[in-house]
Formats: structure tokens, C-alpha cells, sequence
């Protein structure tokens, strides 16, 4: 490689993947918890306020890793390529 080339680091887990589980992860514990999932996972991309999201399963610390739009953009992407 030339030094004058810029060379790119992957994380070892790839970004999409990550999200998808973290969102999975999300909606089970909500569901788990009797809440309507879509709607609580709406309220906290809108807000931002993480109480929309259940603690159990560490649901919430989970999804507070992860950037909104970063949120959003994964949820577009997977449901437009359906």
C-alpha cells in the first residue's frame, strides 16, 4: 500500500448488523413488558427520551448506544429493500 493512500478501518461487527440486533433486542423486551413496541420505539426516535424504552432485557442502554438517525435511517433502509 502506498503511504500516501488512506486506509480504512471495519469494526469487527458490521454497523447494520449491530442495529438490527439492538432493535430486535428492543422490540422483544418491549413486547415481553405488554407494550406496543412501534409505538414506544416512535415516541423515543421522535423525542428522544429513553424512558420509552423498558429497562428489562437492558433494552434501554442498548438503544441509547445507537444515535437516532443512525435509528431511523436502518429502519428506512430495511423497508425499502423489502
Amino acid at each position: 500500500m502506498d503511504i500516501n493512500e488512506t486506509q480504512q478501518y471495519q469494526f469487527g461487527v458490521n454497523r447494520d448488523d449491530y442495529i438490527r440486533s439492538v432493535i430486535t433486542t428492543v422490540y422483544q423486551a418491549l413486547e415481553e413488558k405488554g407494550y406496543h413496541p412501534v409505538s414506544q420505539m416512535v415516541g423515543y426516535i421522535l423525542s428522544g427520551d429513553p424512558t420509552y424504552i423498558t429497562s428489562h432485557n437492558n433494552a434501554r442502554a442498548l438503544i441509547r448506544k445507537i444515535e437516532r438517525d443512525e435509528l431511523l435511517e436502518a429502519l428506512v433502509k430495511d423497508y425499502v429493500a423489502k
